[in-house]
């Protein structure tokens, strides 16, 4: 099994967590307050949770979600993370994370930025484009005629597979959305943010297979 760091455990990152912990995977949890604040979800997600600092998830892990508000990348710690896959799930809300130049210009998508602080691991962009709810109702086993997809974005071909095989095991199928230059295609505002898989206002969602998804992806690059 592969196990699991979580820099940040929130909606998404506690999601995320829930379906590792349930398809078998070791996970560690980690927030900016302190291992003590995530002692109940650990204790929900049983065995093979347990609750770190962010320095003991990014050790600790095989695969790395850095699920923060993007304004706190720079505190993400690079060197226990080097040699890893570092996922990506974070989206730049300048109302919240303050205006980036960088990003406000296009020269750069946030996956690149977070990629130029952790330039010793691989990063992949998935997980930034759905309603926290919708990933936890969503989840299907393989083979399921009504299994969802997730666009990743990433520049390491390996680093993506392994995504790819991490999604499958927690029960979601994978889009190659291209490089992390094209991560803009997935961010906030675009065909491919929650719109299809579903209305925030349903809780379980619909289901978005590979076509749909692809099909989002390309209208954001006309």
């Amino acid at each position: 099994m592969t196990t699991v760091g979580l820099i940040g455990s929130g909606h998404i990152g506690g999601t995320v967590a829930r379906l590792a912990a349930a398809a078998g995977h070791p996970v560690v949890l980690s927030n900016s307050r302190g291992p003590d604040t995530l002692a109940e979800l650990a204790s929900e997600l049983g065995p093979p949770a347990r609750a770190g600092t962010g320095q003991e998830a990014a050790e600790a892990g095989d695969i790395v979600v850095v699920t923060i508000p993007l304004r706190a990348f720079a505190t993400v710690p690079a060197v226990p993370l080097a040699g890893k896959v570092a996922i990506d799930t974070c989206n730049y809300y300048p109302q919240r994370d303050g205006h980036i130049p960088e990003l406000d210009s296009g020269a750069l998508t946030s996956s690149e930025l977070i990629q130029r602080h952790l330039a010793g691991s691989a990063v992949v962009k998935v997980f930034n484009n759905i309603f926290c709810k919708h990933l936890e109702w969503l989840s299907r086993p393989p083979g399921a005629p009504d299994r969802s997809f997730l666009p990743i974005a990433g520049d390491n071909p390996e680093a993506k597979a392994a995504v790819a095989a991490f999604l499958d095991s927690i029960g979601y199928g994978a889009v190659d959305a291209g490089p992390l230059a094209e991560g803009r295609r997935q961010q906030p505002g675009t065909p491919v943010y929650g719109a299809p898989y579903g209305s925030f206002d349903d809780e379980k969602g619909q289901p978005a297979s590979a076509d749909a998804i692809r099909e989002a992806l390309a209208a954001a690059s006309r």
